[in-house]
């Protein structure tokens, strides 16, 4: 690994802080993460959904390998961030469809974990 790569990986917390089926939203060298661990591994993303900007810390749930917003349930892939469904709002789906047009559609950003020295660090 290269100098430069070394460089790219933050401190995000102790492993003590962070249990299995938790989520927490950290700042991080100024960037709001959000970061848990699901089925024994970390995952890290950014810390609003794409949607409306809605913590995801709030009431996200991790499923089937995605995570869900509880605002208008947005759901990205947790591997790459990639949208799965955007604001289907399933109360009222015409309502959540007017609410999806209010944003263009995106991907949620996703950062690399790793454990070091009993730290949580994420690379960005």
């Amino acid at each position: 690994m290269s100098e430069t790569e070394e460089l790219n990986w933050h401190d995000a917390t102790k492993v003590s802080k962070l249990k299995n089926g938790k989520k927490k939203m950290l700042t991080v060298k100024g960037k709001m993460i959000l970061l848990g661990m699901h089925d024994g591994a970390y995952f890290a993303t950014e810390a609003l959904c794409r949607h409306m900007r809605w913590p995801l810390s709030w009431g996200g749930k991790v499923k089937d390998d995605c995570i869900r917003c509880p605002l208008h349930q947005t759901t990205h892939k947790l591997s790459d961030g990639e949208l799965v469904e955007w604001s289907p709002f399933p109360l009222f789906p015409p309502y959540g469809r007017l609410l999806g047009k209010m944003s263009r559609k995106k991907d949620l950003k996703v950062y690399n974990t790793r454990v070091l020295d009993s730290k949580i660090q994420v690379q960005f």
